[in-house]
């Protein structure tokens, strides 16, 4: 692919110890619904050279004890993944404490990340997601029956600020974190509040450092390049980054992260439209492989399209073509009809995905009145969705 020269950072970052596994460079996937399964995986490992770690879609607790079929399929690893991360979402300690013993005792994984960031409303309004760190004793108990059930295997979590700016929850939630065994701890610098909008507030990453020098502290939040994670390292002082929508459409990220880690004067990756189709389309198959059924993969890949594509001159009507494609033969006839020499163009890295702010936050009755009330929380916050 093409490539282009950069200056060497003037800061590295140590290599990441999580539990018995070492993590160098310092750089992970975040788990997101319907992106990070095997197929984004591969790619992303794939452009790292195998370095890094690379965390499953995010699975609920429940739906793995019930060993749900779908749930089954995620938490497939590639033969070439090491270690297999995955990450659980849970409400009750006891399921929690059951999925977490699943995994342990059958070897499904090495490494469990408990998710505690999603801000979507159908989840918080249940007292899930990136509600539950403000009932701390809640979160607690799951913390502490997750640890217990893991046995020697290692459990990090990952969390948002709080709630909004008047009912923040990180340093709490570090402290207990930090008490009950966790081994390291992912902070988004957002609250529930602002979901994805805004700007990333990597100050409270910095202060979150501060708070819990016991553990190592990784940073999320607005890494769009590798840039961006050596200055939130550099600013921070965070012992690695979390990557989540800055590398949709853009697997290769993963090849820059890992070239600004090592502090070499490399070659970051920008690649030709026609480095970018094919990618696609190997993108596309690698997923109809995993479904075992090519149209499923390709209309599987459709959300993807528009990621990658970002900042090309591709015509409004091509990109809605590409979009709705359901052949590998469609989609590669599709982007061999572009103007494949284009460069790659100024300005294509930043957000991508979700970008929403400035949301209400929606909670359970009577949430807010006591932070240390364990009240309960019904099965179905348990719903298959994610973010953080």
């Amino acid at each position: 692919m093409s490539t282009l020269t950069t200056p060497a950072p003037d800061r590295t970052a140590a290599p990441l110890r999580i539990g018995p596994h070492t993590v160098a460079p310092p750089v992970v996937l975040a788990p997101m619904a319907g992106i990070t399964n095997a197929p984004f995986r591969t790619l992303c490992r794939e452009f790292s050279g195998g370095k890094g770690l690379f965390v499953s879609e995010m699975i609920t607790t429940r739906a793995l004890v019930e060993r749900n079929e779908k749930t089954m399929q995620l938490i497939h690893f590639d033969a070439t993944e090491t270690p297999r991360s995955i990450q659980l979402y849970g409400v009750d300690p006891v399921t929690v404490g059951k999925a977490v013993r699943m995994i342990a005792e059958e070897d499904l994984a090495d490494h469990i990340d408990l998710n505690f960031g999603c801000p979507v409303p159908k989840v918080t309004r249940k007292g899930g997601g990136s509600a539950l760190p403000y009932k701390r004793n809640l979160l607690r108990a799951i913390v502490r029956e997750a640890v217990t059930g893991a046995g020697d295997l290692p459990v990090t979590m990952k969390m948002r600020k709080g709630l909004d700016d008047d009912h923040l929850t990180y340093l709490d939630a570090g402290r207990i974190a930090v008490e009950e065994g966790v081994t390291a701890i992912a902070l988004h610098g957002r609250t529930t509040a602002q979901h994805y909008g805004g700007t990333a507030d990597w100050d409270a990453i910095a202060r979150l450092k501060e708070h819990v020098p016991e553990i190592p502290v990784l940073g999320n939040g607005d890494i769009w390049s590798a840039e961006d994670a050596l200055r939130m390292v550099r600013e921070t002082g965070c012992d690695g980054v979390v990557v989540g929508r800055g590398c949709l459409g853009r697997p290769w990220l993963f090849a820059d992260l890992v070239a600004a880690f090592e502090g070499r004067t490399d070659e970051f990756v920008r690649p030709t439209l026609r480095e970018v189709a094919d990618v696609m389309v190997r993108h596309a198959t690698l997923l109809g492989e995993w479904i075992g059924d090519e149209a499923r993969g390709v209309i599987d890949f459709r959300k993807h399209v528009a990621w990658y594509l970002k900042g090309f001159a591709v015509g409004s009507e091509m990109r809605k073509r590409l979009a709705i494609t359901s052949s590998l033969e469609a989609l590669r006839a599709g982007l061999d009809e572009l103007d494949l020499d284009q460069p790659w163009p100024t300005g294509a890295d930043g957000p991508r995905g979700r970008t929403s702010g400035n949301n209400r936050v929606v909670l359970p009755d009577g949430w807010l009145k006591d932070p240390y009330d364990c009240a309960g929380i019904g099965e179905d916050a348990e719903l298959d969705t994610s973010g953080g």
